[in-house]
């Protein structure tokens, strides 16, 4: 099991320039990763990044459509940006074994009718270059620069396995309103705050539907203790709905569906049904939100038992303290966000010394990191009204 988990693809390095919030980022990532800053200081924007590369090559994505539905390539630069401004991303992809087996890097602008141009792209396979980009045909018609090549199928086949594993990236925020309501569901696809959920619990075969609301229920037991069961169902008009059997006092307990459920059962059935789905990079937003305390302090082990499984990388933003007060998370998977008039800098934990050392005198990584967190002047809020 660890061989095959050590071969497993993963992001493991990243390099930023004049992306939204930050200047520059250069940055190693674990297998698992906890980004830990203030509010607005780019965490969001952070995992974008990886939603962005899923896009490139998502079917109905691509290049121009990936730039647009994020306001265009002024809303995406960085602020603090200043003579060399195109937006850079360089990505690292391999495994434990090899960490650096892939390099992806694009640079991109826009022309002077504010249209989204690539400025360069580049893939290298064990260091060395594959696709170097503006090419000869580049030269010929420039309209080329308006297209990546690893969107296209009938230039990527030397760099597949990256664009297959960018196809692989899946990000989550249940928002619990939208999954109570089956008419926000028709026409969305992948929705990741939520729409389509049931529709999406409803596609997946029947063995592996059933076989892991089995797994689910006996872990939402944990914070339900009520619940018995958990199933699909479908009403009269055939719209799928998730309902559960509850114990009660009368002798067959009590049925309930979605639109019964606390928003913070339907956001954890939400958190543990991503964690069984799928193999790639899950890019997960305060899954703490709505969650009991002590429910919250055991995402991290039920992430790390899942890794031991399967070996998946996990990206989660966070704002808690009782989610980082497992002893298991280590200062290189906890990346620490601090925003300045320059941009944000992206830093592992364990680069500050001072965190070691309040870390071995016995303090736990949330006391030690969170105060780094705090907005400054934040007591001024209890003024608002006076």
């Amino acid at each position: 099991m660890a061989k095959a988990k050590s071969k497993m693809l993963r992001f493991t390095h990243i390099k930023l320039g004049n992306w939204r919030n930050f200047a520059q980022v250069d940055v190693d990532l674990e297998r698992r990763g906890f980004l830990i800053g203030p509010n607005a200081s780019g965490k969001s924007n952070f995992l974008d990044v990886f939603r962005f590369l899923s896009d490139l090559v998502s079917v109905g994505g691509g290049f121009q459509e990936a730039v647009r539905k994020r306001g265009g390539v002024s809303s995406l630069r960085c602020l603090a940006a200043r003579r060399y401004s195109d937006i850079v991303m360089c990505i690292y992809v391999g495994s434990d074994e090899n960490p650096h087996a892939w390099e992806y890097e694009m640079r991109f602008s826009q022309d002077n009718l504010r249209r989204p141009i690539i400025k360069m792209e580049r893939v290298a396979r064990d260091g060395a270059n594959i696709l170097q980009r503006p090419d000869d045909k580049d030269e010929v018609d420039s309209e080329h620069l308006k297209q990546t090549y690893i969107e296209q199928v009938y230039v990527n086949q030397p760099f597949r396995e990256v664009a297959n594993f960018f196809a692989t990236v899946r990000y989550l925020h249940i928002v619990p309103q939208l999954v109570r309501d089956p008419d926000r569901s028709i026409g969305r696809r992948e929705d990741p705050f939520g729409g389509n959920f049931l529709e999406h619990i409803a596609g997946t075969p029947d063995k592996t539907r059933n076989s892991r609301l089995k797994r689910i229920v006996n872990a939402l037991r944990v914070a339900v203790p009520q619940l018995k069961e958990l199933e699909l169902w479908r009403d009269v008009r055939g719209t799928p709905h998730l309902r559960g059997k509850h114990e009660h006092w009368r002798p067959q307990g009590a049925w309930q569906t979605e639109d019964q459920f606390s928003d913070g059962t339907l956001r954890l059935l939400g958190l543990l049904w991503a964690a069984l789905d799928g193999t790639g990079p899950l890019l997960l937003e305060e899954p703490e939100l709505s969650l009991h305390p002590e429910v919250i302090r055991f995402i991290p082990q039920m992430f790390a038992r899942i890794q031991g499984r399967s070996g998946r990388q996990v990206l989660i933003s966070t704002h808690s303290s009782d989610l980082l007060r497992d002893d298991g998370i280590g200062l290189d998977e906890a990346l620490l966000l601090q925003p300045s008039g320059e941009g944000t800098t992206v830093q592992t934990a364990a680069n500050f010394g001072e965190i070691k050392a309040l870390l071995e005198g016995g303090m736990s990584l949330a006391d030690a990191v969170i105060p780094r967190t705090r907005p400054e002047n934040v007591e001024q809020l209890m003024l608002f009204g006076e």
